[in-house]
């Protein structure tokens, strides 16, 4: 009996074979930046070329059919550089930064509900018209806004317009090595600007400007929201997970429940993901199924089931998670509908075909990146992880189909996941066998609870239950990440790295699943790689000499860097293990793997005010000081100000010969202006930390 012909599985999945293209248009355009007429001529020529194709005889056709997907290839990759190149706001005509100056007013639609931070209020604003001098230009393009607490900000509604004129600040990066791209992530959503307002830089208009369909999202989350917060026990954890798990709103959610949440590895439970979509989609086959006259038409079903999901999909943000589930369910369920079983592998590859030629950003997007390695993981691993243990029990036997789906998620996430978050949680295994099933069943009682709130005593007993179980939850997950094995933490991870750690894990992957011994050689040369470049990388880990000046807003911090110690300058709530520690200075100390603090060190000689560090001679003035004028200047190689002291570069000139002064974020930036207008008129070198971001100083080996 002859052998079955086997279909390679990219023959039943053609969107793999269109979508690998386009992501390299995509990554090609972001990182080269062509000219768009490069892409659409492109596109224009593979199309022409493609087409002549059918002209030929089929003979003709068949030999040449690599050719012919070789053009097909060729003109996906121009479609990514047009639809790159296309989402860039700043191309745009319109856009507001090409004609703006700092003078000029601008009319701002407030885009959405403003949100409360600890020291102002914040709002997206979209910038409809710009002033110049008695001109009127109109435009499109976001800012950031932040109104300042002294102002009357809280009657600023979604829709409503406002006439401002305070110069916009590009958004920068903090310079902190190691720091979160903000820049970047900030240039993906189309905002380059924002603007600090206090009540005398802005007027409110009598216009408004409302979308119907935007305003029902808006008014349906605040109804949601007004729902949890009036039935769930006053409880500000409980109330944060709530929210946070039923429409992905994360304003009330503590930081430090959170991390506890990421250090036992069930974050995606608060994060809104493919699992609530999943569970919500089941539900409403279930329920649409019972309804009568809906039940006898499946395109009735599918419509409503799609709606619901899409509607849920805009509550809650439109992650990119969410929209990946949502896009995928939506190809799944019109397969259905016409008895098509399409290969998962084509809706997967389909779902992210769509999203980014909607949006190409989403290549960088976290969410979107963990989500469809979580999926693929999942696909590939499950049955074979679960085929490792037969168990006859049938409780026990559905626990270890949870462990299953939870490590094969783990195969193809944790690389990424220690590249992004530096972090591995080692007890994710319990904690997801606990907290899935516990958190879907809070799932449905907040549905239940917001489908049967106006029936008083239904909504006080399941605002109760849905207390107690997050209740229950959050106490587990603060236990097991409270244990000191909880979490392997602070490790360090490069691109590089982690592109080999992948190459690692894919090939052990196919040794086990096809006993292939040539790639298992692959990934032992690659396994070879990954230790060669953490050796080296712990080489210069161990002869590295650096001094930081940190971009921490309103704060002092420097680190003296010797080796793998460190010995901090500066501000004492920065020792403390919170926000401005983990988010300023962790980042920067698990590049450079400084595990150790010191009081002090050898390579560090001190006294007040004055530091040498190996050849760097420097002194750091917080504080008014006084000096006598000296025959002979005093060499410096640096003068790190901090803390607006009453000083004068003039005076420090006099005394000092200094090469380079540094004004830190703690200064007012009136104050560093006035500085840097002195070092310009004596000609001095000088670093603004706000300006220009953090100062690195490299004194080498």
């Amino acid at each position: 009996m002859s052998k079955p012909f086997d279909i390679p599985f990219w023959k039943n999945a053609p969107f793999i074979r269109l979508l690998l293209p386009l992501v390299a248009g995509i990554l090609i355009q972001w990182y080269q930046q062509f000219s768009v007429a490069v892409g659409v001529v492109g596109a224009i020529c593979f199309t022409i070329a493609y087409l002549l194709f059918f002209l030929f005889p089929l003979a003709v056709r068949f030999k040449l059919q690599s050719l012919r997907g070789i053009i097909l290839n060729l003109l996906f990759v121009s479609i990514g550089f047009v639809i790159t190149w296309q989402k860039d706001v700043q191309h745009s005509n319109n856009w507001f930064g090409q004609y703006y100056h700092d003078s000029d007013y601008l009319v701002v639609r407030i885009n959405e509900p403003l949100i409360e931070k600890s020291k102002s209020y914040k709002a997206d604003g979209y910038v409809e018209s710009v002033i110049h001098n008695d001109s009127v230009f109109r435009s499109k393009g976001k800012i950031l806004l932040y109104f300042s607490k002294d102002s009357q900000q809280p009657t600023l509604k979604y829709g409503d317009k406002i006439l401002l004129n305070k110069s916009l600040q590009p958004i920068k990066n903090s310079g902190n090595p190691g720091a979160f791209n903000y820049q970047r992530y900030a240039a993906f959503q189309s905002v380059f600007h924002n603007v600090f307002l206090k009540q005398k830089d802005w007027v409110k208009l009598e216009d408004k400007n409302i979308n119907p369909f935007k305003n029902f999202i808006f008014t349906s989350r605040e109804y949601i929201l007004s729902i949890l917060q009036k039935n769930i026990p006053a409880n500000k954890d409980e109330l944060g997970i709530a929210e946070a798990l039923l429409i992905g709103y994360t304003n009330d959610l503590d930081k430090d429940l959170v991390q506890a949440y990421s250090n036992t590895g069930v974050v995606h439970i608060i994060a809104i993901s493919g699992m609530h979509l999943g569970l919500i989609y089941i539900m409403l086959v279930w329920l649409f199924a019972k309804i009568p006259f809906i039940n006898k038409s499946k395109i009735v079903q599918v419509v409503l089931i799609l709606s619901c999901l899409w509607l849920f999909s805009l509550l809650t943000g439109a992650a990119a998670s969410v929209l990946r589930s949502a896009v995928m369910f939506t190809f799944i369920a019109w397969g259905k509908i016409f008895s098509k079983q399409s290969s998962i592998y084509n809706s997967l590859a389909g779902s992210a075909f769509v999203m980014l030629s909607y949006n190409p950003y989403f290549l960088w997007d976290v969410g979107f990146q963990l989500s469809y390695l979580a999926v693929i993981g999942i696909i590939i691993f499950q049955k074979p992880i679960y085929n490792w243990l037969y168990i006859k029990n049938k409780f026990i036997n559905e626990v270890w189909k949870l462990m299953a789906i939870s490590l094969a998620a783990q195969v193809l996430t944790f690389p990424i996941c220690i590249y992004y978050f530096h972090q591995f949680p080692n007890l994710f295994l319990i904690t997801n066998i606990i907290a899935v099933p516990l958190s879907s069943i809070i799932l449905f009682a907040e549905i239940g609870l917001v489908a049967f709130s106006w029936i008083s005593f239904a909504g006080v007993y399941l605002g109760k239950l849905v207390g107690w179980l997050v209740w229950c939850m959050n106490k587990i997950i603060l236990w097991v990440s409270h244990l000191s094995f909880a979490v392997w933490d602070n490790i360090p991870s490069t691109i590089a790295t982690t592109w080999l750690l992948y190459a690692v894990v894919f090939g052990i992957a196919v040794w086990l699943l096809n006993k292939n011994l040539k790639i298992l050689r692959l990934a032992i040369i690659c396994l070879a790689g990954f230790v060669l470049l953490h050796a080296y990388g712990k080489w210069q880990i161990k002869n590295q000499q650096k001094i930081i000046v940190y971009n921490v807003p309103q704060h002092q911090a420097i680190d003296f860097i010797s080796g793998n110690q460190y010995r901090f300058l500066g501000d004492s709530i920065l020792l403390q293990d919170g926000v401005l520690q983990n988010f300023h200075l962790k980042p920067a100390r698990i590049a450079l793997q400084l595990i150790d603090r010191k009081d002090s060190m050898s390579a560090l000689f001190q006294q007040p005010f004055f530091y040498q560090f190996g050849n760097q001679k420097i002194l750091v003035i917080d504080k008014p000081l006084q000096f006598e004028t000296l025959e002979q200047k005093i060499e410096l190689d640096m003068i790190i100000i901090s803390k607006n002291p009453r000083i004068l570069i003039a005076q420090l000139a006099q005394v000092f010969n200094c090469k380079q002064y540094i004004f830190d974020a703690s200064n007012s930036m009136w104050k560093i202006n006035q500085w840097q207008k002195e070092c310009k008129a004596l000609n001095l070198t000088f670093h603004s930390i706000p300006n220009q971001g953090a100062f690195v100083y490299d004194i080498g080996i």
